[in-house]
C-alpha cells in the first residue's frame, strides 16, 4: 500500500513536467496517450533489459510492433469531446513497482495478442445542417464516455489517494463546468443528449464509485452549476432562431456574453489548477459560487421563457389564438400577393411578452441584488431592438417588425385607397390595431398614447410632412432611461399637433364642412330647389328609371348659376348625385335593429348590416319609390379629411339629407296642393250645398294641419336641432385652432413639447357626436318614432297628391258642376271613345257627399290618431332621453287643433 503512493519530492517534479508538457500539446489529451504510452514505454524498457542476447532481427520486429501501436493510438479517440485521462492517474500509474507494471503489461500484451485482434474505436464527427439560429452549434454530439472501450476507462477512484482523487475530481469538474463529461463524472443513464427537451431541462451527473464523501459532497453540490450551463446554452440555441423575434436574438446575445465570461472564468480556473499547488476543490467551490448563483438565474429565467413558447411543459397553460385571429389578415394579404404560408399553431413569446416576463422576474428578485443586477441588464439590452421600434413608430409613423412582436399591429391588406367603399372605418379603426399580449409593463399605462402618436404621424407622414429619411437621435434606447416617459408624451403631443395643423390649415377642414353643411343639410338652398325644379320630370319617375347622368348634369348647372351661394364654394365639384334603391324608413330601421343586436357595431357606425336584407319585415314597400325618395348625394372627401369624413360619418349626413329632401318635398306637395285647390273652379265655386261647403273647410283645413305639421318639423330639425349642434361643433374646431397655434409658439420657444389639450380622435369623435345627436333628436334612431313618423308622412303625401281626385268628387258632388263639365266636355269636337267615357264619369251623383265625408273623415282620423301617439311619445322621451323634444311638442300641438268642425253625428244631417 505504502508504494502506491508517490514521495512529496516527485509529485511536484511530476507536476512540474505535467504544466511544461500542457504548455506543448493540446489541453485535452486522448484517453491513451497518458496510460497506454507509460505502459508502452515500460514495457518495452523492461523486455530489453530481459533479452539483451537477442539478435537485431528480434530487437527490429519489436520496434515495428511499436510503430504499429503508436500508428493505432493515434487513430484512436476519446468518445468525450474534451476527455482525458487524468495527468495524476498516469503519474500515479508510472510511480507502480516494477513487479506490478509487468502484471499489468503482460495482461494489456495478452489482449491485444495478434489471436485476439480488437476492432479500434472510432467515433466520427458530423455536421448537423443549418437552422435558423445563425450561432448554434453545428458539431455534432460526441458518444457517452459508457460507450467508450474498456481499454479506454480510468482507474477506480478507490486505487488512488485522497490527494489524487481530489486533483482528478478538479480537473474532471472544469471539464463538466463546460458541458463535457470527465473520467469519474459522467452523464446519467436516463439522459439522452440527442433529446433536445433534455438539453434544456439540462443533464443530471453521475460519480463513479470510489471517492471520498466529503469530497464526494463538495462535488455533487457543485455539479448543479454545470447542469445549468448545458441547458443555458440550450436555451441560446433555441431562442435565436428566427420565429422568436429580435427580442429574443438580443436577450440571447447578452447571455452569450455572460456565457463568455463564464469560459474566462473556467480558463482562470484552470490556470489555477496548474500554476498552485494550494489550489483545492474548496477553493473551486468558494471561486464558483457567484457565477453559480448568475446561472441558475439565468437557467430559471430560460425555463420561464421556454414554457411560455410552449416548448416545456407548464401547469398554467392555457390556449390562446388571439395571435393567430391578429395574423388572419396578414395571411389572406400574404396569399392573394401569392405567397406562402406555413399555418401553426405554436404559441410564441416574444417582443413584449419576453420583456414583460423579465419585468416581473425582476421585481420578484427585488431583494436580491445580484439577481436584481443581472435582470436588470437582461431587460436593458433585450429592449433594445423593441425600443427601436418603439422610436421608429413615434417619430416617424413606420413599423419595422419582420417578427411581429411590436404592441402595435398594422393590417397591411387595408389600404387608404380603399376609403371610399370603407363602410367600417377600417382604415382609421382597425389598419394600425394593439396587441395586447405584446404590450410590455412599462408602456401599459401610455398604450394609447403610443397607438395614436403613430397613427397621426403616420397620417402626416402620408402627406409628406414627416423626413422619414432623418435619423432619429438622442431618444432613449431602454425602459429605465429616466426620459422613457418624457419620449412618449412629447411625441404624442408633437404628432397631435402636426396632424391638427394639417386638418384644419392645410387640407381646411371647417371650411369642407361648411360645404357639407350646405349640400346635405339643404343651408341657403336656393340652389336645391332651383334643381328639384329642373329634376322634377325626372325626379317623378321610378327610381330604377331615373337617368342619373342627366340629374348630375341638372346639379352641375345650378351650381355653376351665378348669384347662388354654391357658386362660390371651391368644392362644389366634389358633390355627386346618387339614386338608392332603399327607402329612408327602411335604412334607419335596419339601422335600429342592429343597435338592438350588436352594439358595438353600431357605436362603430358599421354600415355593412345596413346593406343586408334586414331580418324584420320591412316598413315600406321601395318597389314603388320615385327619384324623390331615392335621391341622395354623395361627396368625393380627399385624404387625410376622408378620415374625419370617412364613409360612416358621410353615411350619417346622407341620411339627414334624405330625411330633410323627403319634409322639402313633401311640404312642396302641400303647397302646390293649395295653390291647385285656390286656382280650380270647383273649389272656388260656392255650392248650394251646404255639406259640400262644410267638406271643402274640412279639406283645407286637414291640408293646413298637415302643413303645419310638415313646416313645423322642418323647422324644428334645421333651426333647433342641427344649427344649434353645428355652431357648437364649429366653435370647438375655432378653439382648438387657436390652442393649436399657442402650443407651437410654447414649444418653439420654451424647446418642450406643447401640453395635449384635445385630441385629433376627439375632434373626429365630436365630429361623430355632433352627427349622432342630429339623427337622434331629428327621430331617426328610435324605432317606434321611425314608424309613427313614416305613417303621417304617408297620410300627407296620399292627401297631397289626391287634389284632383277630390276635384272630380266635387264635380260629382254638385248638379251644377256637374252639368257646366258635362257641357264642356260635349262642347269639345270629334269626341273620342275616352272624352265620352269621362264625361260619364262626371254625371252627377246625389251619394258622392257621403262617400267624400267617409273618406276625408278617413284621413281626418289617421292623421290625428297618428299624431297624438307621437305626442304622447315625443312626451314621454322627452322626461326619459332629452328635452329638446318639448319644444317639438309645442310646435305640433298647433297641428293637432281644429281637427273638428261639427259633432260626428252631424255629417248624415
Amino acid at each position: 500500500m505504502t508504494s502506491r503512493n508517490p514521495p512529496a519530492g516527485r509529485f511536484s517534479a511530476t507536476a512540474e513536467k505535467r504544466a511544461s508538457t500542457a504548455s506543448q500539446r493540446p489541453r485535452v489529451p486522448s484517453a491513451d496517450m497518458g496510460g497506454e504510452n507509460e505502459r508502452r514505454s515500460s514495457n518495452t524498457t523492461h523486455s530489453r533489459k530481459q533479452s539483451a542476447s537477442n539478435n537485431v532481427g528480434e530487437r527490429r520486429i519489436e520496434k515495428r510492433e511499436v510503430r504499429e501501436r503508436e500508428t493505432e493510438i493515434r487513430r484512436t479517440r476519446s468518445p468525450l469531446k474534451h476527455s482525458s485521462e487524468s495527468r495524476v492517474n498516469a503519474r500515479s500509474r508510472a510511480e507502480k513497482p516494477a513487479r506490478q507494471t509487468e502484471r499489468g503489461t503482460g495482461s494489456a500484451a495478452s489482449r491485444r495478442s495478434p489471436e485476439e485482434p480488437q476492432a479500434p474505436w472510432e467515433p466520427q464527427a458530423t455536421l448537423i445542417p443549418h437552422t435558423t439560429a445563425p450561432l448554434a452549434t453545428r458539431i455534432s454530439i460526441p458518444p457517452l464516455a459508457s460507450a467508450a472501450p474498456g481499454a479506454l476507462q480510468p482507474d477506480p477512484l478507490n486505487q488512488l489517494s485522497l490527494e489524487a482523487q481530489e486533483s482528478a475530481i478538479i480537473e474532471d469538474l472544469l471539464f463538466v463546468f463546460m458541458g463535457f463529461e470527465g473520467q469519474y463524472i459522467r452523464f446519467s443513464d436516463s439522459y439522452s443528449p440527442h433529446e433536445e427537451k433534455e438539453r434544456l431541462v439540462g443533464p443530471q451527473f453521475r460519480i463513479l464509485p470510489g471517492l471520498d464523501p466529503s469530497l464526494r459532497d463538495l462535488t455533487k453540490s457543485m455539479l448543479k452549476m454545470a447542469t445549468h450551463y448545458v441547458a443555458v446554452e440550450t436555451h441560446v440555441e433555441v431562442l435565436s432562431r428566427e420565429e422568436y423575434g429580435a427580442v429574443n436574438h438580443a436577450l440571447c446575445a447578452a447571455v452569450r456574453r455572460l456565457l463568455k465570461e463564464y469560459l474566462t472564468l473556467m480558463a482562470q480556473l484552470e490556470h489555477e489548477m496548474l500554476t498552485k499547488p494550494t489550489f483545492t476543490l474548496h477553493v473551486l467551490n468558494l471561486h464558483t459560487k457567484p457565477t453559480s448563483h448568475m446561472i441558475f438565474q439565468l437557467y430559471t429565467t430560460g425555463l420561464e421563457l421556454l414554457k411560455a413558447n410552449g416548448i416545456l411543459e407548464d401547469d398554467h397553460d392555457s390556449e390562446d389564438s388571439a395571435d393567430e385571429a391578429d395574423n388572419l389578415e396578414d395571411i389572406l394579404e400574404s396569399l392573394r400577393d401569392g405567397g406562402n404560408i406555413q399555418l401553426t399553431t405554436k404559441k410564441i413569446c416574444k417582443g413584449g411578452s419576453v420583456l414583460g416576463l423579465i419585468t416581473r422576474r425582476l421585481a420578484s428578485m427585488s431583494g436580491d441584488p445580484a439577481a436584481r443586477e443581472l435582470l436588470t441588464t437582461l431587460l436593458r439590452d433585450a429592449s433594445k431592438p423593441y425600443m427601436a421600434m418603439l422610436n421608429e413608430w413615434l417619430h416617424h409613423g413606420g413599423i419595422k417588425d419582420p417578427h411581429a412582436e411590436f404592441l402595435i399591429k398594422e393590417q397591411k391588406s387595408i389600404k387608404r385607397e380603399r376609403l371610399d367603399q370603407d363602410y367600417t372605418d377600417e382604415y382609421w379603426e382597425k389598419r394600425y390595431t394593439i396587441r395586447d399580449t405584446l404590450v410590455p409593463p412599462q408602456l401599459e399605462g401610455v398604450k394609447d398614447k403610443v397607438l395614436l402618436a403613430g397613427k397621426y404621424l403616420n397620417v402626416v407622414r402620408e402627406c409628406g410632412g414627416v423626413d422619414i429619411s432623418k435619423v432619429v437621435q438622442d431618444v432613449p434606447t431602454s425602459f429605465d432611461d429616466a426620459r422613457f416617459l418624457d419620449n412618449v408624451n412629447s411625441a404624442y403631443a408633437y404628432a397631435n399637433s402636426s396632424l391638427f395643423d394639417l386638418l384644419l390649415t392645410t387640407h381646411a377642414l371647417p371650411a369642407r364642412l361648411r360645404s357639407l353643411k350646405h349640400y346635405f343639410f339643404l343651408d341657403r338652398s336656393d340652389f336645391f330647389s332651383y334643381f328639384l325644379e329642373l329634376g322634377a320630370s325626372e325626379l317623378k319617375k321610378p327610381a330604377a328609371q331615373v337617368n342619373t347622368g342627366k340629374l348630375q348634369s341638372l346639379l352641375d348647372i345650378v351650381l355653376r348659376q351665378p348669384g347662388s351661394v354654391a357658386a362660390e364654394d371651391p368644392y362644389k365639384e366634389d358633390v355627386k348625385v346618387q339614386i338608392n334603391d332603399t327607402g329612408l324608413t327602411n335604412w334607419l330601421m335596419k339601422i335600429v335593429n342592429v343597435q338592438g343586436l350588436d352594439q358595438d357595431a353600431a357605436n362603430s357606425g358599421s354600415i355593412t348590416n345596413y346593406l343586408t336584407p334586414a331580418t324584420t319585415v320591412a316598413v315600406t314597400d321601395d318597389k314603388n319609390l320615385n327619384g324623390f325618395q331615392s335621391l341622395v348625394l354623395d361627396y368625393a372627401m380627399p385624404f387625410p379629411l376622408s378620415l374625419v369624413v370617412s364613409r360612416v360619418t358621410l353615411t350619417r349626413y346622407q341620411l339627414l339629407f334624405r330625411y330633410l329632401l323627403s319634409l322639402r318635398h313633401l311640404e312642396t306637395s302641400l303647397v302646390e296642393a293649395w295653390a291647385d285647390q285656390g286656382k280650380r273652379a270647383e273649389w272656388k265655386h260656392r255650392s248650394k250645398n251646404p255639406r259640400i261647403e262644410l267638406w271643402k273647410r274640412k279639406a283645407w283645413t286637414l291640408r293646413a294641419r298637415m302643413l303645419v305639421f310638415v313646416q313645423q318639423l322642418l323647422y324644428y330639425c334645421t333651426a333647433e336641432v342641427i344649427e344649434p349642434n353645428w355652431v357648437l361643433l364649429m366653435s370647438r374646431l375655432k378653439e382648438e385652432s387657436k390652442e393649436d397655434t399657442k402650443g407651437k409658439t410654447k414649444a418653439t420657444d420654451d424647446g418642450t413639447a406643447p401640453q395635449v389639450k384635445r385630441t385629433v380622435d376627439e375632434l373626429m369623435q365630436e365630429h361623430v357626436d355632433f352627427l349622432a345627436t342630429c339623427l337622434k333628436e331629428c327621430m331617426l334612431t328610435n324605432s317606434k318614432l321611425l314608424r309613427i313618423n313614416n305613417k303621417i308622412m304617408s297620410t300627407c303625401a296620399m292627401f297631397a297628391t289626391f287634389t284632383a281626385s277630390l276635384s272630380r268628387y266635387l264635380i260629382m258632388a254638385d248638379p251644377e258642376l256637374s252639368a257646366a263639365a258635362i257641357s264642356t266636355a260635349a262642347s269639345l269636337p270629334a269626341l273620342s271613345h275616352r272624352h265620352s267615357k269621362s264625361a260619364s264619369q262626371l254625371a252627377f251623383d246625389p251619394t258622392r257627399v257621403d262617400k267624400m265625408f267617409d273618406l276625408l273623415q278617413k284621413y281626418e282620423d289617421n292623421f290625428a290618431r297618428h299624431l297624438k301617439i307621437l305626442l304622447d311619445t315625443l312626451n314621454y322621451l322627452a322626461a326619459t332621453e332629452t328635452v329638446v323634444f318639448l319644444s317639438l311638442c309645442a310646435r305640433l300641438q298647433s297641428a293637432g287643433e281644429g281637427g273638428i268642425v261639427i259633432a260626428p253625428g252631424e255629417f248624415g244631417a
